[in-house]
């Protein structure tokens, strides 16, 4: 409701405010300063919390909600926005897992172009989003795999959660430092560690990212949210670098495409596209699959840990009010019910 949407902002600002001013703004400050760094407690002072409008798009009848940029939320809509253009196919059918791949590669080469502080992005979301946006991006998926702007995967520490109440209140949250702890810099007797999400800022100019004082950079945290309609379905996310927006449109067409439960579209074997024509794949993804798409011009590696395919959580909310959730196999994770 507006009104309580309005109660929870002030009360966020209210307590970002007495954080930032106070004794800790200080020590955070003293810690960058003491290893060069461009922190300072003017820019905490600055900082104000932000309600946003989610991003979103209708992917065969449901609309999938991700955060705007600066957060990279928009790749996995970019590429639901071209496979929407496609009739469903079954799971593990090579053409379907092929457009999938190609999908994703343009997504990526669009998003890396254009996500950045929403105040300085030169290309529009409503243009990125259009239907006629994604036809012409689906016209282009062939029957060979084609090569789509290199993109180096990062490693994150990053935690996904969500959690809902009887009342039908659900919230989808993501939290990171980056990579490992951040910085590696904790902050002296406080236990803060500082992130360092700035490794994301460009240092040429002429970059879409270039560093620049009070700027957002490409973020790569995306919390998810399904909605069928105006009933909302519940919040889903899937952690780990730029394996997020994959993991999303993997998890999202599990549900939606392939109707499999919660915890069956966590398990189910996972793809990661890492560069040029380059996939990763689980150990237990189909190999005669992996095999056709290698005939389509894919490169296709098996990898031998899991760790690098994301670690998802999704709860659902049933016609009768009742929750189904699902967490994934591939980490410690657990569904608590209170």
């Amino acid at each position: 409701m507006p009104g309580h949407a309005a109660t929870l902002q002030q009360i966020a600002q209210t307590q970002a405010a007495a954080f930032y001013h106070g004794v800790l703004a200080d020590q955070i400050d003293l810690e960058s300063r003491k290893y060069q760094g461009f922190l300072r407690k003017s820019d905490l002072e600055a900082y104000d919390v932000q309600w946003v409008t989610p991003l979103s798009i209708d992917y065969h009848g449901y609309s999938i909600l991700e955060l705007p940029p600066n957060g990279q939320g928009l790749v996995t809509l970019l590429a639901l926005n071209t496979l929407r253009h496609f009739e469903p196919m079954a799971w593990n059918q090579q053409e379907m897992v092929h457009r999938q791949w190609e999908a994703i590669k343009m997504a990526f080469a669009d998003g890396q172009a254009a996500i950045t502080d929403p105040q300085e992005m030169r290309v529009s979301l409503k243009t990125l989003l259009s239907e006629d946006f994604g036809r012409r991006r689906a016209a282009e998926i062939g029957a060979k795999a084609q090569l789509a702007k290199p993109m180096e995967l990062g490693k994150s520490g990053t935690v996904y959660l969500c959690t809902a109440d009887q009342q039908g209140n659900m919230v989808s949250y993501i939290q990171s430092n980056y990579m490992g702890f951040g910085s590696g810099i904790v902050v002296k007797e406080t236990g803060i560690a500082l992130q360092n999400r700035g490794a994301d800022f460009s240092l040429d100019p002429h970059h879409v990212n270039a560093l620049k004082p009070g700027k957002k950079t490409y973020h790569t945290i995306i919390p998810g949210f399904l909605m069928k309609g105006q009933r909302a379905l519940g919040p889903f996310g899937v952690m780990g670098g730029t394996m997020q927006p994959q993991g999303h449109l993997q998890v999202v067409m599990n549900l939606i495409d392939f109707h499999f439960n919660p915890q069956m579209a966590l398990d189910a074997p996972r793809w990661q596209f890492v560069s040029g024509k380059k996939f990763l794949v689980e150990p237990h993804f189909d190999r005669n699959l992996a095999r056709l798409l290698k005939e389509c011009g894919h490169e296709v590696e098996i990898a031998l840990e899991p760790g690098g395919f994301g670690r998802g959580q999704i709860i659902l909310r049933m016609e009768n009010g009742t929750y189904w959730g699902g967490c994934d196999s591939r980490t410690d994770s657990n569904i608590a019910c209170y």
